[in-house]
């Protein structure tokens, strides 16, 4: 993607089935779990740069002794700095008493992090304040093992306010009007309350408190806690907790809007966000690795009992088709074939566009994430010629000129590698100019390749969503090798619509298919629709949010999808380049041809899956109208 966006965390839960002294037999370690947690979180890197975080639990610690172990810490480097910390402990153990090391029983009594239990998080904020305290897991601390709470999870709430007032309404307190708080306090509210019964009952019962303790962990219902916490819930989430005896889950949006994956054999449970990370980690095979179903937790209970259980009554099924093109690493092996369909299924509209002049055309991307989409367009071309080789060699009824056969053999479309991203330039430029100036020079391109004045220019983009780097890089640099015309071509439809379940993209001025619109509406003199649309927004507000429909739509509707990918291709162009500048986008239907599975399409066709985000993206119109540079949910 030419634009940088940031986008969903990454989650990473570890249970280990058998006691520290199995591993340390059989893989010569007492660490294996965290060996395993830090080989889980860098495979997933990709999901979060903001900051990262890890927690422990040891089970069966006697009282007295700390069972709780959690670290964090901020920026690209976040998951290097908490191992490092980590490291540091048994690095002393090395050099003080190294036999140690290999006595597994004595580590989990002294050294922290050697717990049972691993989770680990990889987070990208989507607000401005990224603080540690804001960095996964979060605990919610008690001196009753089976009230203590930890979690941290990929998930974005649209209704805050509204669980706020149910936290209010219970007599609760929170310090901060986030998703994340209201989540914890939500699941610890619904454990406080199952500890109470619980214990009510052993009392009657004529247990003593130390034996209801143990009887508490063991009749804890995980399920019924999670159903009763997330009745209220309205958005896209993957969430895992520990309980502090040892209870662990992963919990699912019903729309399995974001992604959740699990293994399970008899010696480890493991989930991640990414099913690669797992088959990497583990050495296992794509069928290994499950999905958990919309709706649905995986429990593992204390005694390693591990089950499936519906916490929530499954939606039509909604996983995000961004994540798909986009944010996910391509070694998945469904992502990848995706993605290669999503450019294959560009190659009509392509050819169409260039006039079937494949000797005069030259195809390129922009990298990185665009390659795998390029390599599809490259294997369409590439069929399409052979095609065309073979109906005039031999379908023609009349005889083949030597001429005409030399040039039809000879038709090789040219492939080329002419854009390259740099790395990064430092940003010491204070002066708006000459940073811009800087901006423009992100990119970089190879010469003596593209025909001065002859050839079209076709890169691929895997999708378009404000088109700054385009117009202040990217066809500029292009420009530089003097082409007829340059033709960008996103693999995504066009994003007309903001998200509100993790992605950080949710402000209607972000994106370029936007612009585009109320530029043709101002042109057009149709200035009406764009303040009747702000009325119904605003007296959408006072509405319930079951209630609410998506009035921005009716921005888009009075133009075709080419007027709208046309006047994008205006906006984008910079005034002083000398070639013609067009635009392809992806259409719907071919992104769910490509990606049948992951039909969560919101950006593009403004159809959210819960009413809540009907609700975000009319209040973010209202902010674009009102001037207001802010989001239209509540995060952390």
């Amino acid at each position: 993607m030419s634009d940088s966006i940031k986008h969903e965390c990454g989650i990473a839960l570890i249970r280990l089935l058998k006691p520290l002294s199995f591993y340390q037999e059989k893989y010569g370690t007492s660490l294996y779990g965290l060996d395993k947690l830090y080989l889980l979180m860098e495979k997933q890197h990709n999901r979060g740069q903001d900051g990262a975080g890890i927690a422990t639990i040891k089970l069966d610690i006697k009282p007295g002794h700390r069972y709780i172990s959690r670290y964090r810490a901020l920026g690209k480097n976040a998951i290097s700095e908490i191992f490092a910390h980590v490291q540091e402990k048994f690095a002393n153990l090395q050099k003080t008493n190294p036999e140690k090391l290999s006595d597994s029983v004595w580590l989990k009594e002294n050294v922290s992090f050697t717990g049972e239990v691993l989770m680990g998080h990889l987070r990208y904020s989507t607000q401005s304040n990224n603080s540690l305290e804001n960095c996964h897991p979060f605990l919610r601390q008690n001196n009753w093992k089976t009230r203590n709470l930890v979690i941290s999870g990929n998930f974005n709430m649209t209704n805050v306010d509204e669980l706020l007032e149910q936290l209010f309404e219970l007599g609760q307190h929170p310090k901060e009007q986030v998703d994340t708080v209201t989540v914890l306090e939500k699941i610890g509210h619904f454990l406080d309350t199952e500890n109470d019964v619980l214990f009510d009952q052993f009392k009657r019962e004529g247990y003593t408190n130390v034996e209801i303790s143990e009887l508490i962990a063991k009749n804890l219902d995980v399920a019924k806690i999670l159903r009763r916490s997330a009745k209220t819930w309205d958005g896209g989430y993957a969430i895992n907790g520990i309980f502090g005896h040892g209870d662990a889950f992963v919990m699912r949006d019903p729309a399995g809007i974001r992604p959740a994956f699990y293994y399970q054999d008899d010696e480890i449970v493991v989930v991640t966000s990414e099913r690669p990370a797992i088959q990497t980690a583990f050495n296992v095979s794509i069928d290994d690795v499950k999905e958990i179903d919309p709706g649905h937790a995986l429990i593992i209970k204390k005694n390693g009992t591990v089950s499936v259980e519906q916490f929530i009554t499954p939606t039509v099924k909604k996983a995000c088709s961004f994540e798909r093109i986009y944010f996910s690493r391509g070694s998945d092996a469904s992502i990848y074939q995706e993605r290669k369909m999503l450019g294959q299924l560009l190659c009509k509209p392509v050819l169409k566009k260039v006039d079937y002049d494949i000797e005069n055309t030259v195809f390129a991307f922009i990298p990185n994430t665009a390659e795998i989409a390029f390599q599809g367009l490259h294997d369409g071309i590439n069929s399409y010629v052979r095609e065309l080789q073979g109906n005039s060699l031999l379908h023609r009824a009349d005889k083949i000129s030597d001429e005409e056969m030399s040039k039809t053999l000879n038709i090789v479309p040219r492939f080329e590698k002419l854009i390259i991203k740099d790395a990064k330039l430092r940003t010491f430029i204070t002066q708006d100019a000459d940073r811009q100036d800087m901006v423009a020079h992100v990119y970089d391109t190879t010469y003596g390749v593209v025909k001065p004045k002859v050839d079209t220019i076709v890169a691929v983009d895997d999708s378009i969503v404000r088109g700054t780097t385009l117009k202040q890089s990217v066809l500029k640099i292009l420009d530089r090798l003097e082409p007829k015309k340059i033709i960008i071509v996103s693999s995504a439809p066009q994003i007309r619509y903001p998200d509100c379940y993790g992605i950080d993209m949710s402000r209607m001025g972000e994106f370029v298919a936007f612009e585009a619109a109320i530029s043709l509406l101002r042109q057009r003199n149709m200035h009406s629709i764009i303040d009747d649309v702000y009325h119904k927004c605003l007296l959408s507000q006072e509405m319930d949010k079951e209630k609410v429909i998506n009035y921005v739509k009716e921005i888009y509707e009075p133009f075709t999808y080419d007027e709208i990918s046309k006047e994008i291709a205006r906006i984008i162009t910079p005034s002083d380049i000398n070639a013609d500048v067009d635009v392809i986008y992806q259409t719907l239907e071919d992104l769910h041809i490509a990606c049948p599975d992951h039909l969560g399409d919101w950006y593009f066709s403004g159809d959210y899956p819960t009413p809540g985000g009907n609700k975000v993206v009319n209040k973010a119109y209202m902010n674009w109208m009102e001037g207001k540079n802010a989001r239209a949910y509540f995060s952390a």
